[in-house]
């Protein structure tokens, strides 16, 4: 079987690399022709460097927090059981601790090939380019110096997620054998804590392998550079990771030549059978339905029982995770390990009403700016501008005001949620308007009373419009009695995030 699947992985990889490096109709580039964007290469050796600050960051907290929840369990133990507080934090714990703390810390003078251990197809394509280019004679020594900074830049960020790495080895073996040994000992909110420290680790060590693995504009930028090069396809196809991982035979030119030294799959099939006093070919009339032997039959039920249990731990969390994360024994907040920008939401709503007292009809266009909590959980403010429409009989845009916004919106919980309430939010917010025509924005400051507040609560109902999200909002203002004129008690209003 596993020479089976090597085979299948050569053939893979000659697929994937003939793909990759397809010739198009035009013309390939001359190696004279390379030119090197110093602005796309200055970009991403800040993006690296952020983030391969960011992650020995990450990687000493929780070392430190993880010490830290250790030292209280370790003291409430020494308490009740002093014994097994002994067994169980060992001074062999503490060293490893220690190392891996002093190994986040240092800087490793001399690299290796290839730092990271783990295959992420977007750090070969960018290493493997960044190589190619630092060997081209062609490029200008003032273009060359930066694409060779950028090179150990990488190596020096794929040696940060390979400590990364090691650290979430330790942790998730360390947290399996503290609740192994402290489950049933009434420790269960100290195991949680560090069960989420783990889990929230690995979490945000798969955002940073997705951020690298990303097709961005800067990444695009740079492979374009070489990509067509058919001298930069023969180097990727001895230099790269992936042709480390599974070289190619000398003499793979010929598609149809058998690998020396692998045996076929009906040899070894044949081996198998004999081994076991079966037929060494079986014979369809006197073999189960299907022809198949029954080693075979059982052969593929394990094998599809293997795969079935390796798809549910690749698909928990969103298919976020792996086979070798750490399981959370509460609810991850898949917001948590997300950056900044990636949490924040923009809005644009519009509410309209008609024309009452004095007042045209108008309509309150809003822009917002909102930040995840978490996936059930969210707050923003916002500004709006009221425009009014005028009459049936003589339109005329005018402005009729403006306002302030804050707003929160909490998902109903899943007890409550049906097919008809999916998407159902409970929203609430404050609201400083100020309604008067005005001319100039000094008007807004020197008008201090005819600002009036609103308080808002309803239901929202969120839904996809394409890859985007559209939202309807029903608010009650319990403040309408107190505004001058009186306005409106309920208000519906239509949304649109970005």
């Amino acid at each position: 079987m596993k020479i089976i699947r090597i085979v299948v992985c050569m053939t893979c990889m000659t697929l994937y690399t003939y793909a990759l490096f397809a010739q198009t109709d035009s013309a390939a580039k001359n190696l004279n022709d390379v030119d090197v964007d110093s602005k796309v290469v200055n970009d991403l050796q800040k993006q690296y460097t952020s983030l391969q600050s960011k992650l020995n960051k990450r990687s000493s907290k929780l070392l430190h927090k993880m010490q830290r929840q250790e030292n209280k369990l370790h003291n409430k133990l020494t308490a009740t059981d002093s014994i097994k507080a002994k067994a169980l934090f060992t001074e062999d714990i503490k060293k490893q601790y220690s190392e891996l703390q002093t190994n986040v810390t240092t800087t490793t003078e001399k690299l290796k090939r290839f730092p990271l251990k783990e295959y992420v197809p977007g750090i070969d394509s960018v290493q493997t380019a960044l190589s190619f280019l630092t060997k081209n004679p062609n490029i200008p020594a003032d273009k060359l110096e930066p694409v060779k900074e950028l090179s150990e830049k990488l190596k020096c960020l794929q040696n940060e997620l390979q400590k990364a790495s090691d650290i979430q080895t330790f942790v998730r073996e360390r947290e399996a054998q503290l609740k192994e040994q402290l489950l049933n000992s009434g420790f269960a909110k100290q195991l949680k804590g560090i069960n989420k420290e783990v889990y929230y680790y690995q979490a945000q060590l798969q955002e940073y392998k997705a951020l690298l693995n990303d097709k961005d504009k800067l990444t695009q930028k740079l492979l374009e550079t070489v990509r067509t090069l058919p001298a930069f396809q023969k180097f990727w196809q001895k230099n790269s990771y992936l042709a480390a991982l599974f070289p190619a035979p000398s003499n793979s030119a010929g598609g149809g030549t058998q690998l020396a030294g692998l045996q076929t799959r009906t040899s070894v099939q044949a081996s198998i059978n004999q081994r076991m006093g079966l037929p060494a070919t079986p014979n369809p009339a006197t073999s189960n339905t299907g022809g198949a032997n029954p080693l075979q039959q059982q052969l593929d039920a394990a094998q599809a029982q293997l795969n079935q249990l390796k798809n549910k731990l690749n698909n928990f969390s969103n298919g976020g995770g792996s086979s070798d994360m750490t399981m959370p024994d509460f609810k991850p907040n898949d917001q948590k390990t997300k950056s900044l920008l990636k949490r924040l939401e923009y809005g644009l709503n519009i509410q309209s009403e008609p024309g009452r007292y004095s007042l045209p009809a108008m309509s309150d266009i809003a822009l917002t700016l909102g930040y995840k909590l978490s996936d059930t959980k969210r707050f923003g403010i916002g500004a709006s501008y009221k425009v009014g429409w005028g009459d049936i009989r003589h339109i005329s845009i005018t402005s009729e005001g403006v306002g302030f916004r804050s707003y929160v919106d909490i998902k109903v919980p899943p007890v409550a949620k049906g097919k008809i309430l999916d998407g159902l939010w409970f929203s609430g917010g404050f609201e400083y308007n100020y309604l008067s025509s005005f001319k100039s924005i000094q008007e807004l400051h020197e008008n201090v009373d005819v600002w009036q507040r609103s308080a808002l609560l309803g239901i929202s109902k969120k839904y996809k419009v394409g890859k985007k999200e559209g939202n309807m909002q029903l608010l009650y203002d319990f403040l309408h009695n107190q505004q001058t004129p009186p306005g409106t008690a309920l208000k519906f209003r239509v949304g649109y995030n970005f």
